[in-house]
């Protein structure tokens, strides 16, 4: 029996070592690994058709905000304007996206909303083409901002017209600033103004 014993140990030791490796090499598929994005990877449309490179504004900070036309807050782009002239020599910029998803208060076309805000706000940052910023048709821009799986900082929901999100020099998501919160905000400026 010691005989037999010692003729099977090399094919055990075999079997055990298998298992061994078997579980080790077990696939991490089922794994969800979060991949960082930034802001750079984006190209998106301006209310005149144009193509705007995210990728041209590396090293800048930057603030993203969606804006509409008939909102108690659309004033903020008063102070929007404001501060884009004030800081914009200062690797500083403002881009926003108008969109209707909030109590139909953008329903105007690219014209009509370029015309608006040029009219009673001067304003001259970019804007772009009118998007979707929640739902089933969220734009990928409002995707990378909302989804902490892919700006690496937190999940959100935008809360309304004229939320703010800062965006660093790496073009990375540091911040959400709610809609109330005016443009001119003690810490948005620190923001602005920090090295």
């Amino acid at each position: 029996m010691f005989r037999n014993f010692l003729f099977l140990m090399p094919f055990l030791l075999i079997a055990c070592n298998n298992t061994a490796q078997n579980k080790i090499d077990i696939p991490t598929e089922n794994k969800t690994t979060m991949q960082k994005q930034n802001i750079y990877q984006f190209k998106v449309t301006d209310l005149y058709g144009n193509t705007f490179d995210f990728s041209t504004l590396k090293g800048k900070k930057i603030m993203i905000v969606n804006t509409a036309s008939e909102c108690g807050l659309t004033p903020q782009y008063r102070d929007l304007e404001a501060i884009y002239e004030k800081y914009k020599d200062q690797n500083f910029i403002i881009v926003g996206f108008p969109a209707n998803n909030f109590g139909a208060q953008e329903p105007g076309s690219d014209e009509q909303i370029a015309s608006f805000c040029k009219k009673n706000y001067g304003v001259t940052f970019p804007m772009m083409s009118k998007i979707s910023v929640k739902g089933k048709d969220m734009h990928e821009v409002y995707q990378f901002l909302t989804q902490k799986s892919k700006n690496g900082l937190q999940d959100s929901e935008v809360a309304w017209n004229f939320q703010k999100y800062l965006i660093d020099e790496n073009g990375e998501l540091v911040k959400v600033i709610q809609p109330q919160t005016l443009p001119t905000d003690r810490e948005i400026i620190l923001w602005i103004e920090s090295k």
